[in-house]
């Protein structure tokens, strides 16, 4: 895994860290690729119960497409004729956005700066946001004249709504951190030097929780977004059989009646 992207696992948290701060944590090819593999090797590890996927710097969090490799991968493109370098969609923003909105493990998007692009996309494929005070978003694709990509126009809409969305992508603009958490973007907001504290403080708890019910609390409300009342009932039947033979639901129900904390061992 290169460098420019940190794996660390430590009591069931795996912190994935975007680690090119010089360059506000832009996605060249390797990082992209050291994302994919990190956020692959999360999701199948079932040591991992949570994730929190963050940046290093204080200026962002990351700010999308590294746009000095992708002028002279377009050059190389036009010369030979061929479309390889938006290739990256499908080889690397594809596998990792569905890898964090499918993995049955909740991850935290610990946004410590700006988020624009498919760093605004990555944000928003995360569970829950914890956001610094100085952070912003933007989606800035239409900006360069592109279309939006990193789940965006799944995501993006069922946040904020398919009108709001539409400004956003149509006139990019730069949200404040305020604004965002006005729109539904921000779950948690901290100031700036208390950020990567409470960033982990809550990842840690969700680390420490009962796994299987949160995973299938992830998954009934991506299934009820596209499908009817009845469908989504139905699911929430088979998702709650699930989750009451884990073992977390037992020893949740020990303790309450015991008056005790419980431990969950995430199964």
């Amino acid at each position: 895994m290169a460098d420019t992207v940190l794996y660390e696992v430590s009591a069931g948290l795996a912190t994935i860290t975007l680690n090119r701060p010089e360059a506000m944590n832009a996605l060249n090819i390797a990082t992209k690729v050291a994302l994919r593999e990190a956020v692959q090797e999360a999701a199948g590890d079932d040591a991992v119960r949570a994730v929190l996927l963050t940046a290093a710097g204080e200026r962002a969090f990351c700010v999308g497409q590294d746009l000095k490799e992708h002028i002279g991968l377009l050059a190389s493109d036009r010369e030979t004729g061929s479309s390889h370098t938006m290739s990256t969609v499908k080889e690397h923003y594809n596998p990792i956005v569905r890898a964090l909105v499918e993995m049955p493990k909740p991850v935290v998007a610990g946004v410590n700066g700006v988020a624009a692009g498919a760093g605004f996309g990555l944000a928003l494929a995360a569970d829950y946001r914890v956001v610094a005070e100085n952070a912003a978003f933007n989606t800035s694709f239409a900006g360069v004249a592109l279309t939006a990509d990193s789940g965006i126009s799944w995501t993006l809409p069922r946040v904020v709504g398919p009108g709001r969305a539409a400004d956003l992508l149509l006139f990019p603009r730069s949200i404040t951190a305020q604004e965002a958490q006005e729109l539904g973007i921000v779950n948690r907001l901290v100031p700036a030097g208390e950020f990567r504290a409470e960033a982990e403080k809550v990842a840690r708890a969700l680390a420490e929780g009962p796994t299987v019910a949160y995973g299938a609390i992830k998954e009934s409300l991506a299934y009820a977004l596209s499908h009817s009342l009845q469908e989504s009932l139905e699911k929430e039947d088979e998702l709650q059989t699930r989750a009451g033979k884990s073992e977390d639901h037992v020893i949740a129900v020990q303790a309450f009646v015991n008056k005790e904390k419980p431990k969950y061992l995430g199964r």
